[in-house]
């Protein structure tokens, strides 16, 4: 089945965040959540917004690029954004400005747009014109009047590559965002967990409680359970792992995967990142996973 991709996902969350600016209200010059989109319908045959089990005899979003062809798997590899309009700056920002924008970066070939094989949008609601590439097309259907198609060479999200860095330095040109605006520590966990896959397709998230479990014949686990190798961000008789202090000898009664970010610093900083939540107590930075007694729920961004 197709599946919507971690580093889409994160995108999508990024532009909502700062596009949709009245979340509990739909509002025409929002971005709204409906209109960000990553997997086709379930009708939807070819194209970039299917994976591999939807694809179609040679279809061009597999078979006019070798990064495409090689890239191949489940993931959808497109994201189409609907139309806003918001204030910053003193200017208006929409859709169609946002477009235009991101084409200037990839003419210019900016490192954070080449993994972009098209952009299909209308600079003036009234043409639609496509950036590819590949020179293959130059333009497209009327409903990219009103919405914006991005296309990512299909290796690229087979590789989990990162596609935020362009959609921040947008949102951070029009002063949406200021530029010591860095993610929150859940937003980066959040990401790590969903992003990595083990080799069986599964997300980091979905199996890590396997993955780490010491009776599971995983030297991974075993080392874990080892050394102890995970930071406490307070004392260890308050962190559930180490169980009851006063009953040293039980321990937990059971694994469940908990997680969140521990970022460790010198005091103050890296220069230029705001770091919430910090412990100055190492001159690194590093991610740490805390292990509880309780399942966590993940939040879930439909595609």
């Amino acid at each position: 089945m197709t599946r919507a991709p971690a580093q889409l996902l994160a995108v999508r969350s990024l532009l909502l965040r700062y596009l949709n600016t009245d979340p509990d209200v739909v509002r025409d010059d929002d971005l709204e959540p409906a209109e960000v989109g990553i997997v086709g319908d379930a009708s939807h045959r070819g194209g970039y917004h299917c994976g591999a089990d939807r694809v179609v005899t040679n279809d061009y979003s597999v078979v006019e690029s070798p990064r495409d062809r090689n890239g191949l798997t489940l993931d959808a590899s497109a994201l189409d954004v609907g139309w806003f309009s918001v204030r910053s700056g003193g200017a208006t920002h929409s859709l169609r400005s946002f477009s235009v924008w991101c084409v200037a970066q990839c003419v210019a070939g900016t490192a954070d747009s080449r993994d972009i094989r098209e952009i299909i949008y209308s600079p003036d609601g009234r043409v639609v014109r496509r950036w590819d590439r590949l020179g293959r097309r130059s333009s497209g259907d009327n409903s990219h009047l009103w919405h914006t198609h991005f296309s990512f060479f299909r290796d690229s999200t087979k590789a989990g590559r990162d596609q935020r860095p362009l959609f921040r330095r947008y949102l951070t040109t029009i002063g949406l965002i200021q530029e010591d605006d860095m993610p929150t520590a859940a937003e980066v966990a959040k990401y790590l967990m969903e992003q990595y896959r083990t080799p069986d397709g599964r997300t980091l998230a979905g199996s890590l409680d396997a993955l780490l479990r010491p009776d599971g014949g995983n030297a991974l686990g075993r080392q874990v359970t080892r050394s102890d190798t995970v930071p406490a961000a307070r004392p260890p008789y308050h962190n559930s792992d180490y169980g009851d202090p006063a009953k040293p000898g039980d321990g937990n009664k059971e694994w469940t995967v908990g997680y969140s970010l521990q970022t460790i610093t010198r005091p103050g900083g890296p220069p230029g990142r705001r770091s919430p939540r910090c412990w100055p107590s190492s001159p690194r930075w590093t991610v740490g996973i805390r292990w509880t007694d309780r399942p966590s729920s993940a939040e879930c961004s439909p595609g």
